[in-house]
C-alpha cells in the first residue's frame, strides 16, 4: 500500500554509502538524501508515513533484521488490529489501540521496501510477500468492520452493512489497479518505450487526503463514537470510490500510451 521507491539514487548506491558501521542517524540521512516522493501520493502516505518508516528501516538495519522479518511485524501489527475490530465491543480505548496498531503496521509496510533497497535491493519474492500480506490486510480490515457493525452498532437499517462490503471492493480495485499499473510500467520500460513518471504535487498530494489508507487508519480513533466513525467511514469509502471512477479512465489513457 505504500509508494517507497527510492529514485534519487541507485540502491546499490544507498547500500553502499550507509553501511553498518555507520550510525543510526547517518542511515536515516542516506535513506533521506535518496528519496524522492512519487507522483501522487497522499499526503499521509507522503509526508508523515515515509518519514516513520525511514526511521523504522534504519533502526531494522543497525539490528540486522531482514525485509520479510519487517513485513511480518507490519502484518503483526495489522491483524492484530483488525481482530480486535472484529471481536472486541468498539469503545473509546479500543479504537485508540486499533489506531495506533494499523498505523504502527502501515509504518513498517513503509519500512520494508526501505530496508531493502538500504541492504542492496528487494527481491522478487520479497515483493511478492509484501504485496500479498497488503492484499489480505486491505480485504479483511473492511470485513473486520462489517463484522463489528453487525455484532456492536445496533443499525436499524441492516442496509447499511453494505458499506464495509462496498468498501472491500473499492480498496481491493484501486489496489489491484495500482499494481497492475506498476507491472506494466516495468515490462514497457524493460522493452525500451519512454514512461512519462510526472513530477510529486504537493497539492495533489492533499487534494486525495480521503483517499489515504493513513487516514483510514487514523479514523478507528473514532470507534468508539459508533455513529461518528461510521459517518467518517462511508465519507472515506465515497471518496475512494469516486477517485477510483476518475483515476480508471487516466489509468486506461495512460496504459494506451505504452501501446
Amino acid at each position: 500500500m505504500t509508494i517507497d521507491d527510492l529514485t534519487e539514487q541507485p540502491a546499490d548506491t544507498v547500500a553502499a554509502t550507509s553501511g553498518r558501521s555507520r550510525s543510526y542517524g547517518e542511515v536515516v540521512a542516506a535513506l533521506a538524501g535518496a528519496q524522492k516522493p512519487a507522483k501522487g501520493a497522499p499526503a499521509y502516505s507522503r509526508f508523515v508515513n515515509r518519514r516513520l518508516g525511514r526511521y523504522l528501516a534504519a533502526a531494522a538495519y543497525r539490528l540486522g533484521l531482514t525485509p520479510n522479518i519487517v513485513t511480518g511485524i507490519s502484518a503483526a501489527f495489522s491483524f492484530t488490529a483488525i481482530a480486535v475490530i472484529a471481536l472486541a465491543r468498539p469503545t473509546v480505548p479500543v479504537g485508540v489501540l486499533v489506531a495506533a496498531a494499523l498505523v504502527a503496521g502501515y509504518a513498517f509496510d513503509a519500512a520494508d521496501g526501505q530496508l531493502a533497497r538500504l541492504r542492496g535491493g528487494g527481491s522478487t519474492s520479497g515483493e511478492w510477500l509484501d504485496h500479498m500480506v497488503d492484499s489480505a490486510k486491505i480485504s479483511s480490515l473492511h470485513l473486520a468492520v462489517l463484522i463489528g457493525c453487525f455484532r456492536f452498532f445496533g443499525f436499524a437499517h441492516q442496509a447499511w452493512l453494505l458499506v464495509p462490503l462496498a468498501f472491500t471492493a473499492v480498496a481491493n480495485v484501486a489496489f489491484f489497479g495500482m499494481i497492475l499499473n506498476d507491472q506494466l510500467r516495468r515490462v514497457a520500460m524493460a522493452d525500451g518505450r519512454v514512461v512519462e513518471q510526472g513530477a510529486p504535487s504537493t497539492l495533489r498530494s492533499l487534494l486525495v487526503i480521503p483517499t489515504d489508507y493513513g487516514v483510514l487508519c487514523l479514523a478507528f480513533l473514532l470507534l468508539g463514537w459508533h455513529h461518528l466513525f461510521f459517518g467518517v467511514y462511508t465519507f472515506l469509502l465515497l471518496a475512494s470510490a469516486g477517485f477510483l471512477v476518475l483515476a480508471a479512465f487516466k489509468w486506461f489513457r495512460d496504459m494506451s500510451a505504452l501501446d
